[in-house]
Parts: C-alpha cells; sequence; structure tokens
C-alpha cells in the first residue's frame, strides 16, 4: 500500500515525513536558543527521538542542507524548515467555542512563536459572547456564532479551531467552511465530514490516553509470566 503522500511547496513528501518537520524545528529552535550552530545528523536525531536514517531521508525530501564531516548549520536548517511548514509567514486562526478547553487553547504562548494569530474568538453562550480577553499582545472581544463569518473575513483567518461540544461540532465545520476555511484543528470528540479540498487534523486527548492504556497494559501482560515463573 502506497504511502500517504502530501504536496508541499510543489513536492510530493510522505504523510509521516510532514509530521516530524514539527519536531525537527522546534528541537532546532531549542539549539539556536542554547547557541549552537551546528549539529550531526546523529545528534539531532538523537534529540528528536528518531534513527539518523529516518531523520536524513526526511530532511532529504526537502533538499541537501547538510555537509559531509560537518553536519547541519542549524539556524540554515531551521529556517528551511520553518519555510516549508509555512511558519515563516504569520497564519490568522479562529477559535470557535471559548470554553474552559478554548481560554486554554487563547492562553497559549506557542501559536505567535510558530508564526499563528489568533484573529478571532466565537461563542454561542450569552455570558461569553461580548467577553474581552487578551491574546498575547491583543485583546478579543467574543463574537457570536452568527458573525463567524465576518470574524474570518476581517481577521483573513485561514485556519479554524473547533473547541466546541460534539453535537455542534459539524455545524461549526461547515460554517467555516463556508466562510472559506479550509484547515480546521478539531478538538470536538466527533468525526468531521468536509469536502476533499478541506483538511482537518484531529486532536483526541481520550483516545491518546486509550493508546497509552493500551501499551501499559501490554508491559503489564508481559511481566505477568515472568512473575508467575519467578
Amino acid at each position: 500500500m502506497p504511502l500517504p503522500i502530501t504536496r508541499l511547496n510543489g513536492r510530493d513528501i510522505p504523510d509521516a515525513t510532514v509530521a516530524r518537520l514539527p519536531i525537527y524545528h522546534r528541537v532546532l529552535v531549542g539549539m539556536l536558543e542554547m547557541g549552537s550552530t551546528t549539529v550531526s545528523s546523529e545528534e539531532l536525531a538523537a534529540s528528536c527521538g528518531v534513527s539518523s536514517a529516518k531523520l536524513r531521508k526526511d530532511l532529504s525530501h526537502l533538499g541537501s542542507y547538510g555537509t559531509r564531516g560537518v553536519g547541519y548549520d542549524v539556524k540554515f536548517l531551521s529556517y528551511h524548515i520553518a519555510r516549508e511548514l509555512g511558519s515563516t509567514q504569520p497564519w490568522g486562526v479562529v477559535i470557535v467555542g471559548v470554553g474552559n478547553l478554548g481560554h486554554a487553547l487563547v492562553s497559549y504562548r506557542g501559536f505567535a512563536s510558530r508564526g499563528f494569530r489568533v484573529v478571532g474568538l466565537v461563542d454561542t453562550h450569552p455570558d461569553i459572547v461580548g467577553e474581552s480577553i487578551s491574546v498575547g499582545d491583543q485583546v478579543l472581544t467574543v463574537s457570536a456564532m452568527g458573525d463567524l463569518e465576518k470574524v474570518v473575513r476581517e481577521g483573513a483567518a485561514h485556519i479554524g479551531v473547533i473547541a466546541t461540544p460534539a453535537e455542534a461540532a459539524q455545524d461549526v465545520c461547515d460554517r467555516l467552511v463556508d466562510a472559506g476555511v479550509r484547515s480546521i484543528l478539531n478538538f470536538a470528540p466527533a468525526v468531521l465530514v468536509v469536502p476533499q479540498d478541506v483538511e482537518v487534523r484531529k486532536v483526541d486527548l481520550a483516545v491518546e490516553l486509550q493508546i497509552l492504556a493500551f501499551h501499559e497494559q501490554r508491559r503489564i501482560d508481559e511481566t505477568l509470566p515472568e512473575a508467575m515463573n519467578g
């Protein structure tokens, strides 16, 4: 079965590689902050939790940025990965659902440093609509759902974040798509139906916990025979 492929800046890149690029970039930024100027593929791979062979193959999809015997220029490689990821220009983000999760997302300081700017907050609850919330260096007023299209248009938003209850997620998704948003991050425990030209990334904390529980159960099952034999 062929690997899922993403078209990135004119090149076909496996989705698994695209998923690892933000990790490489985050580690490289950390190295820059620590004063590192060059890094070998072995050192970078170990810091990212992958094999050096996988790292070199991933980076080969972007071009040739390493020097034999020297390694990678940390600043240069960090910039080129950021450029491939689209992080060298600001992307407007609208968050729909400003409850506990929405507030936590608004407070996240990593958006601005990675090229994302929250340009709009939307909710349906009358006690939340009209509330002023500090978002980085700006203060945003929570808009009503009826103004969603206006918020997207005036904020030039490219990305929509859904942080609503499951039963409202599809309707919110449809509204975002109708407003022209083609990239959606979904925190609601619901499967969204979207047109082919819309990209949806789902974050389900319960599923992630279940995956961890699966691995914990496997460890327990593997140690039980040893304990019984001992």
